[in-house]
């Protein structure tokens, strides 16, 4: 087998990716297997998985950070809804 993608394929594993469980699924999928056939598949899942990864923890301590800071400046929004 030929070990190249077409344009057709890459823009199917693209648009496949960006489904959401589904996506994860197959990213998944391809960079623990042997990406279909492919290793242009299974290092780009690799790293589109990597990116995920740190743009989730990166998102998550953004979120902490930014909780902190309100709840520090004026209470919580949630205590301020109530009273």
């Amino acid at each position: 087998m030929d070990n190249k993608m077409t344009l057709g394929q890459w823009v199917l594993t693209i648009f496949l990716s960006g489904i959401p469980c589904v996506g994860l699924i197959l990213l998944i999928i391809w960079a623990a297997g042997d990406g279909g056939g492919y290793t242009a598949r299974k290092t780009f899942s690799q790293a589109f998985l990597i990116v995920m990864i740190a743009i989730y923890v990166l998102s998550f301590i953004m979120g902490m950070v930014s909780g902190m800071a309100g709840y520090m400046v004026g209470g919580s929004s949630a205590s301020m809804i109530f009273f």
